[in-house]
């Protein structure tokens, strides 16, 4: 095995670019720093990061990232390199006449990161975002993918960072609604983020007490779940505390979708099924139904100390990846340890909840109802 200053030479790498895209998410700093930290202390290496994600590679946007740089950052949620999820240069958006089209300009990144000197590119996100970053590892750029998502729904990998973040948040919340619930005998539903997965809702349910979880991948029926809720009434409990997906969906029902951005690479954004579930459970109890819309929050604030370690792990193996010459990899976390997988392995593959799972077994045992 040769020690890091052997394999800096031997790679030829003096100079490290990351990249932020995609949503903001608890950690993404804790990660550069890792990154900035790992390349200056062991290897000797310079680092820039490219602001504004793709947008930045596209303008030649750069910064260099020094120690002093990254200090202080570890628990400061957002980036610094700041983000963007609508900047795909293989299909950028220009308006020529009035109208807007598409060209591939992904050639523009690949001189930027010439120009700049970079011989190896840290990308950080999520499936679009690491889409990109295999694209160009196709057309021999040296890309490190490094996984980004709160809701926790990228396959090749046991967790992401910014998970645990979103779910103590969801849990807190569900804490104080608790004490309105009960205070006013009310149903309180919480909707949170998630996108198709239910994970976020799954652990945070658990976690903070939910009677009743309702996630995509077990669609419900709301009859059972007011029926679960009258079951409580029976016992003297007179409110309930439900946590929704926001892409729960019914059985004779679609997801709830609250708007469509066109020229977005995702342009659905879910959301509005905690109000529509709030309605429903009021006139099926007959008991007072109030919504709360987590949104943002989840993805805000700083990082639980599990997500500042987590992302440390990621940003420092991905510099030990490059330093290897592992390129055209995506860091994953295996069990305990660190390990990686193909970039054209891992795009296009999410995971979700397993109806059959253990948590959601171990749900049941303790009375929360999935509404199935």
């Amino acid at each position: 095995m040769l020690n890091g200053k052997e394999r800096y030479e031997g790679m030829s790498i003096k100079r490290i670019g990351i990249l932020t895209g995609g949503g903001d998410c608890p950690g993404l700093n804790a990660v550069i720093r890792a990154v900035v930290r790992t390349a200056i202390l062991k290897y000797n290496l310079e680092v820039v990061g490219f602001r504004n994600g793709y947008r930045g590679l596209y303008l030649g946007d750069y910064i260099p990232l020094t120690l002093e740089s990254v200090s202080g950052i570890l628990p400061v949620g957002g980036t610094i390199l700041f983000s963007s999820n609508k900047d795909n240069l293989f299909n950028y958006p220009f308006v020529e006449n009035g109208k807007t089209v598409y060209k591939d300009v992904s050639h523009v990144g690949v001189e930027n990161i010439k120009k700049a000197g970079v011989d190896a590119m840290i990308i950080i996100g999520g499936d679009g975002t690491l889409t990109s970053g295999r694209d160009y590892a196709r057309l021999g750029v040296n890309v490190i993918g490094v996984p980004k998502t709160i809701d926790n729904d990228l396959a090749s990998t046991d967790q992401t960072f910014g998970f645990d973040t979103a779910v103590s948040v969801a849990t807190e919340a569900l804490d104080r609604l608790h004490t309105t619930a009960f205070s006013h005998h009310r149903i309180m539903v919480l909707e949170v983020m998630g996108r198709y997965a239910g994970f976020i809702a799954l652990h945070a349910g658990i976690a903070g007490g939910a009677d009743a979880i309702l996630i995509s991948e077990i669609p419900y029926d709301i009859n059972k779940v007011a029926q679960a809720i009258n079951r409580r009434r029976q016992q003297g409990k007179d409110f309930s505390v439900v946590v929704v997906a926001e892409g729960a969906k019914s059985i004779d029902g679609e997801m709830v979708v609250s708007k469509v951005i066109e020229d977005s690479p995702d342009p659905i954004r879910l959301g509005g099924i905690g109000n529509k579930v709030a309605a429903d459970l009021e006139k099926l109890c007959g008991l007072e139904a109030r919504a709360t819309i987590l949104g943002h929050l989840q993805r805000g604030g700083s990082p639980t100390a599990y997500d500042r370690i987590l992302s440390t792990r990621y940003g420092s193996y991905a510099v030990e990846l490059a330093m290897e010459g592992k390129f055209g990899n995506m860091v994953t976390l295996k069990g305990t340890e660190m390990s990686y997988d193909s970039l054209e392995n891992v795009i296009g593959k999410n995971k979700a909840v397993d109806p059959n799972g253990e948590l959601v077994r171990f749900a049941k045992n303790i009375g929360i109802s999935f509404g199935d």
